[in-house]
């Protein structure tokens, strides 16, 4: 792949005057970047090895404050340090930013340096390393939606976030007309992604105004997770320079369509698609029919790592493509789990609930979680349900807000059996403080109501 960089490639261009910055990065719960920026030299002399961060950065909300009721740090505690320790196999250009180059890190505990456990890529570490020990190897790929408008972050923001124009004025789903208009951000976005080693197949019109998709190819799960974080930032940064703004809240206004993070899935060994068996069903094999059993199972269990905040579950909406009950087709957009590729190589499940909104690491790690106990289980997997799935009746839903949610992952054996009491705590704990964030809150729509009439 284009792009990538070698250790001593990152060496040599460093050498040679083209890069002078690397970015060291961490992921944080939310799953943004967060690091420092080196002088390039003193990266590879010496910096390579390790560095540190203060151990808050796992335990913040979107606005990194810092509440309390974390484990793994406190005021308590002093707030301590992490190790960042770069994994030079993720080093890449950051083309879109002179002279600079990328490399993301494992977190490491200060004094014995095992793993954090809680750390987003060590939660996905975990689950693929259960999957190999099956003999299995998860590949995986995420759509990204977003939207895109006229202004700036900065001048949206001066406006109290009431000036939302999109940056395109009607429902542009395939449409290359109204696309064309928003090239000045995608085309760089593509070209610039590409040059940097992430393997983008194409963009796309979305299925409203001034909403875009960005599609990357498939490969090992943690990759994929990567791909996706690296994509996000890079959508936000260009589109920042640019003069426009991009959001991947999921439900940024009440009467326009949501926008999702489709995750896309199969598990593979020796080197083909394990999910695909020629003759059966749909050509789905015993393996991906235990798989998808499982994540239906304990949809439920997933969904605060597929829908981490209060506005998440505003994406939920009968007859918008997002879907409301958990339960699986053959290539129907109206239910929760979507087969694609039926009956051939490539056939695979896309779990439709995810919101653009999720930190792919988790999302990818829970998502993994199910599929393999279903695996471990044996579970038989009901046949698919037809027609317009948000007519069905008698089928699970999806939950319906951050609390239900919260109080289902608190409770999930299935989950605290694969990942570990102290992260599912974790993250109980970090979905808490997010609805503790909007109870708190008054919003525009109780003043309008209740201002004069209450």
């Amino acid at each position: 792949m284009p792009g990538q960089m070698s250790f001593d490639a990152l060496k040599r261009a460093v050498a040679e005057g083209g890069i002078d910055t690397v970015l060291v990065c961490l992921i944080d719960m939310q799953g943004r970047l967060m690091g420092k920026r080196f002088v390039a030299q003193h990266f590879v002399d010496s910096a390579w090895e390790e560095t540190h961060c203060c151990n808050y950065l796992l335990a913040t909300d979107l606005e990194m404050a810092t509440p309390d009721g974390y484990a793994s740090t406190s005021w308590r505690a002093g707030y301590g340090d992490y190790v960042m320790k770069p994994d030079l196999d993720t080093i890449r250009p950051v083309p879109w930013l002179d002279g600079t180059a990328l490399v993301l890190c494992d977190l490491l505990d200060h004094h014995s340096h095992d793993p954090v456990p809680h750390a987003p890529r060590q939660v996905l570490k975990t689950q693929v390393a259960r999957a190999e020990a099956m003999g299995l190897t998860p590949v995986m790929a995420t759509e990204l939606e977003f939207f895109l408008f006229e202004k700036s972050l900065r001048e949206i923001a001066a406006s109290g976030f009431r000036d939302l124009t999109p940056i395109s004025a009607y429902n542009e789903d395939y449409n290359i007309f109204q696309t064309t208009k928003e090239e000045a951000v995608m085309r760089p976005l593509r070209n610039h992604l590409w040059a940097a080693g992430i393997p983008v197949e194409n963009s796309k019109g979305e299925a409203e105004a001034g909403q875009e998709e960005l599609n990357i190819k498939y490969g090992p799960a943690l990759l994929a997770a990567d791909y996706h974080t690296i994509a996000k930032h890079a959508t936000k940064e260009i589109a920042w320079a640019q003069g426009h703004a991009a959001t991947f809240l999921p439900k940024w206004h009440k009467d326009r369509v949501g926008s999702a993070a489709h995750v896309h899935q199969s598990l593979w060994k020796d080197g083909r698609n394990a999910f695909f068996e020629k003759g059966a069903d749909h050509g789905m094999s015993g393996l991906m029919r235990q798989y998808v059993a499982g994540q239906i199972r304990y949809a439920a269990d997933l969904t605060v790592f597929l829908a981490p905040y209060v506005n998440s579950y505003k994406r939920f909406v009968k007859g918008t493509f997002a879907p409301t009950k958990t339960v699986w087709s053959v290539d129907n957009r109206t239910a929760g789990f979507r087969l694609c590729g039926e009956n051939t190589p490539g056939v695979r499940i896309e779990c439709r609930i995810a919101g653009s909104d999720i930190n792919p690491y988790l999302a990818l790690a829970a998502l993994l979680a199910a599929g393999l106990r279903g695996i471990e289980e044996k579970l038989d997997l009901a046949p698919p349900t037809r027609g317009d799935i948000y007519e069905s009746a008698d089928v699970p839903e999806i939950p319906r807000t951050l609390r239900e949610a919260t109080e289902t992952l608190r409770a999930s054996a299935m989950l605290r059996a694969a990942m570990g009491d102290f992260v599912v705590d974790h993250y109980t704990r970090a979905a808490e403080v997010e609805q503790e964030a909007f109870d708190m809150a008054v919003t525009d729509w109780e003043l309008a109501r209740g201002f004069e009439r209450a």
